[in-house]
Formats: C-alpha cells, structure tokens, sequence
C-alpha cells in the first residue's frame, strides 16, 4: 500500500520541510504542489534529485510543497498514491520517474481540475504534460568515453527497472560506445532492481570477471554494491544523475550527469508563472549544461575529452542525434 498522504512530524524532522501530504488547506503564493517518489528521497541517485527539485520550487517559487515516496513501480500502486494526493487538493501533481506514464495519464483524466506531470515521460492530456531531462544525450557520451578508454576492449552497463528513459539511455550508451571505436563490446544488464546492492555487485563481478574494465551504472540506492565490485576487481565506473567522480574519485572516471530534479523544477515553475505545458512534452539537453552534460575526471586525457567536447557541441547544436534504440542479447544475470 501507498504511504498515507497525512502529515508526518518525524519526516519533516528528517528531511526538511517537504513533507507526506496534509489533509490541509495549503496557502502560497506558489501554489500548492505534491510529488510522487516511486522510491527513496535518500537514495543518492534519481529519486533524490527529484527531491531537491522539489525542495528548490519551495525555495525558490513559493510553493507549499508536499510529497509521498516509496511507492512500489506497479501501475496500481501508484495510481492509487496519485489519486490520494490528488484527493488532498493540490493545484499540481508531479509524478517523478517515466514509470509513471500509464498512471499519471489515467488519474490525471480522473481529476481535470488539477495539472498533473511526469518527469522522463511521454504522455500527455488536456491536464497533463510531461518534462523530460535527455539523459541519453550524456549516456552516449558516456559510452565515447568508454569506447575511447577501455583496455580490455569490454565495457558493461548496468541499469535495474525498464522504464523508457532507462532504456534509451541504454541504447544510447551502446551507440556512444560503438561510434568512438565500433570494435569494442558491450555487456548489458536490467536486473530490475534499481537499489539492491547485493545484486547490483554480484552483477558488477560477473561483467568484471568477463573482462569488462568501465561500467557504466544507471542505478539509484543499489550503486554502492556495484562501486564494491569496481574496488575489488580493479574495474573504474562511470556514474549518472549527479557526479559521482567527487565521491567516490579513485572509482569513478565519469558522471553522465543529468539532473532529473530539473524536470520537476521546470514543472513547478512553469505552473506558478501560468505557461504550464499542457498538453506537451518539455524535453532539457546538453544545450543546458547545468542540467545535462558528461562530467569527467582529470584523469581523463585531453585528445579524449577534446573529441567528446566537439560530439556534446553538435549534440546541443542540433547536428548530430542521439540514437535511442538498441536490439541485441543482454548479460544474463550470475546465478
């Protein structure tokens, strides 16, 4: 079942002032705005940048805003948390993840007096936009860097739940890789798991002992199992969402940066300045660097770098299009 949408004294103390929503009448000059975390606002990795995006409407615009998290990715079950915080009264109801599509499409047709959005979506209706961070223009950039520094000539991606962000960021890290040297494999994983750790590591050896030298992980709270593995097979790692090269320096090598709280931002924002996008899909790239870009080490040469600065330059300019889809056969998970 959904967390109850009821205020919650110990949540504020532990995160601040967003909050599970009250059964209250909210007053802003902002608006009133509740999220739906499909997940942890802690986990270091999607949900937590949804988080500060959030945090930063309050900040920033005014808003009265509240929030559930740690909702299951099932369709009921999130339909049935949207629908109690839409029942609270919101003027805006920001569902964050693309797992939300089928959901927030059909319980936004359910309240059409509320404005409903879903972050790395693709849906739409006449309450109903989505904002969509192309964290796909980093992915393959990600997978250049990969392609043009391997050793072993076997790279891995790791990803958990397949949602359509998740995937197109695969298939664009698989292009990435491949456009930088075409020789080079990929081994590809869903575990579908987005935060356990334990699996994420035994997935991480496997690809190691396969002879993988960079991973690139598209996880959330289950990247620490994968960051272990990286430690003791002496593999580097390539993060995303936010970067990862400050926080774990003698792993990681790059961050496909692209910060998901931007979508939710941009949601929050458009509706307090009254041009929420209805009805469309807002979509924020590399033509926004402090959304979206490829953050890499020092460690990284600078022929490397120089020949991803000139890709990420057409990629923002319009001239050169990130693929988004791949067919192929995945690595199967150890047993």
């Amino acid at each position: 079942m959904p967390a109850s949408p009821s205020f919650n004294r110990r949540t504020v103390l532990a995160l601040g002032a967003v909050a599970v929503l009250p059964r209250i009448a909210f007053a802003a000059p902002g608006g009133q705005i509740a999220a739906l975390f499909a997940g942890k606002v802690d986990d270091g990795g999607f949900m937590q940048a949804g988080y500060d995006g959030l945090k930063l409407a309050e900040a920033r615009l005014g808003a009265t805003v509240a929030f559930t998290q740690g909702i299951a990715p099932k369709q009921e079950e999130l339909s049935e948390a949207l629908r109690a915080l839409a029942k609270a009264g919101p003027d805006l109801v920001i569902a964050h993840g693309g797992q939300n599509n089928a959901a927030g499409k059909a319980v936004a047709a359910e309240f059409p007096e509320i404005r409903f959005a879903v972050t790395q979506g693709n849906v739409t209706g006449p309450n109903l936009a989505s904002y969509e961070v192309l964290q796909e223009q980093s992915a393959f950039l990600a997978g250049m860097l990969a392609g043009l520094t391997t050793k072993t000539g076997v790279v891995g991606h790791m990803s958990g739940i397949r949602v359509t962000p998740g995937l197109k960021g695969r298939a664009a890290y698989v292009h990435g890789v491949r456009h930088a040297n075409p020789n080079v494999k990929v081994l590809t994983n869903f575990s579908g798991n987005q935060d356990d750790n334990p699996l994420s590591k035994k997935i991480a050896a496997a690809m190691i002992a396969a002879k993988a030298d960079i991973i690139f992980t598209m996880l959330n709270a289950g990247r620490m199992g994968a960051v272990e593995a990286c430690r003791e097979g002496g593999a580097k790692q390539i993060g995303n969402v936010r970067d990862w090269t400050t926080v774990v320096p003698e792993v990681f090598i790059a961050s496909a940066f692209a910060d998901s709280g931007q979508a939710l931002f941009n949601a929050a924002r458009d509706f307090v300045e009254e041009r929420f996008a209805a009805g469309q899909i807002r979509q924020i790239g590399l033509e926004t660097p402090e959304a979206v870009r490829l953050i890499m080490a020092g460690t990284v040469p600078a022929d490397v770098k120089g020949r991803i600065e000139v890709t990420a330059a057409e990629i923002a300019a319009g001239s050169f299009a990130v693929p988004a889809e791949w067919e192929g056969t995945e690595f199967a998970i150890p047993t």
